[in-house]
């Protein structure tokens, strides 16, 4: 029997692995930081033999309170990933399985490969309406990759999306996987609309190096760059340095920055109305947005999400904030589920990689909703 991380995003410590009915394991803190979350490994051993793994010390883990509900994905292929019956007793998260092959993947969530990242960029660079572009270099020397989708000309709408600035969070990727296979059929009508007068600049990985690390929510060396926004270093968090650089070069008319939530099992965003320069036209703008996306998908829902902060009493240096009172713009952070959707529950596949996909296209409904608003 053997257990091994040692591939991209891979993340376990084998406390004891002798008896296949007595695994145990604990999960890696992000390099330079007490955040940990996130695993990803194989088991390599005898099919149709039932194992029990427990992985321990979860209380202390970055968001305990995501644990009560959720269920493990596994998958036979790194293809299809399926969720396993999962216990959680305060500190122990518990699964037993029954191999059906010789070779298993376990994952907190759908992992999302540097390889794929790789992979989905290139393609999307030989569409005729888009091009990719370089801004920086993380500090383990991977490129921050960013696909210009639509032609640029004077008066049209800069429209951002970025992800995975916490890098366990991967179901962002599928989502802006979705969103640029929508912006690039060259069939889609909503699509053709929305690059008549809008341009999308679209980072698919803000967090290259902790996605590849098997990192929660940092980056190489322990920075959480969802708090760099303010004032990033080049030193503790370039990807969002050049981020700000090529937003203050090419403007920015509504940002969506995309993320995961381990406790809430919904879908849900969070706006800017404690930014100092929220005003009337902005609310005005979240609303429109929130209804155009409820009407597009039952998955979205605008009940249970995060407390409303008091006006005035945002913090800029998160993302959304930032961005928004910076370009005075509409400006939300999107919100997806680790668990299920608890309004569209599904036992066996939960919430996963193509539901995040297809949230991806039913998200420019809600953006050619208001896009002619925007300014």
């Amino acid at each position: 029997m053997i257990i091994t991380s040692q591939f991209d995003s891979g993340n376990i410590r084998v406390i004891q692995a002798t008896d296949p009915q007595n695994i145990k394991l604990a999960i890696n803190p992000d390099n330079g930081s007490a955040f940990y979350q996130w695993f990803h490994f194989k088991l390599q051993s005898s099919r149709f033999v039932e194992h029990k793994i427990v992985i321990t010390d979860l209380e202390k883990s970055a968001y305990p309170d995501g644990w009560p509900g959720y269920q493990a994905v596994a998958s036979y292929d790194r293809e299809e990933w399926f969720r396993v019956d999962t216990e959680f007793d305060g500190n122990n998260l518990t699964f037993d399985f029954v191999p059906e092959y010789n070779s298993v993947y376990f994952a907190y969530f759908t992992p999302y490969s540097y390889e794929r990242h790789q992979d989905f960029i290139s393609a999307a660079q030989m569409s005729f309406d888009c091009e990719l572009r370089h801004i920086g270099f993380t500090l383990d020397n991977r490129d921050m990759s960013l696909l210009v989708i639509g032609k640029e000309a004077e008066g049209k709408n800069k429209i951002w999306v970025t992800a995975r600035q916490h890098p366990g969070e991967s179901m962002a990727e599928w989502l802006v996987e979705g969103v640029v296979r929508r912006l690039l059929d060259k069939d889609d009508g909503v699509a053709k609309q929305l690059l008549e007068n809008n341009v999308f600049y679209v980072i698919p990985n803000m967090n290259p190096d902790g996605s590849a690390r098997g990192h929660l929510r940092t980056n190489a060396i322990g920075t959480n760059l969802n708090r760099e926004w303010r004032q990033p270093s080049a030193e503790k968090s370039p990807e969002v340095l050049y981020t700000l650089q090529a937003m203050d070069k090419y403007g920015v008319d509504m940002f969506l920055d995309i993320h995961g939530d381990e406790s809430l099992a919904y879908n849900f965003v969070a706006g800017c109305e404690g930014n100092p320069n929220y005003n009337a036209r902005l609310e005005a703008l979240e609303n429109g947005f929130k209804e155009a996306l409820m009407l597009a998908t039952p998955e979205f829902q605008d009940v249970y999400g995060y407390d409303k902060d008091a006006p005035g009493t945002g913090n800029i240096a998160i993302a959304a904030n930032a961005v928004g009172h910076r370009y005075d713009c509409l400006s939300y952070t999107l919100e997806m589920p680790f668990k299920d959707n608890n309004n569209l529950p599904d036992t066996t596949y939960g919430w996963s990689a193509p539901r995040c996909q297809q949230l991806g296209e039913d998200l420019l409904i809600a953006v050619r909703a208001v896009s002619s608003k925007l300014r």
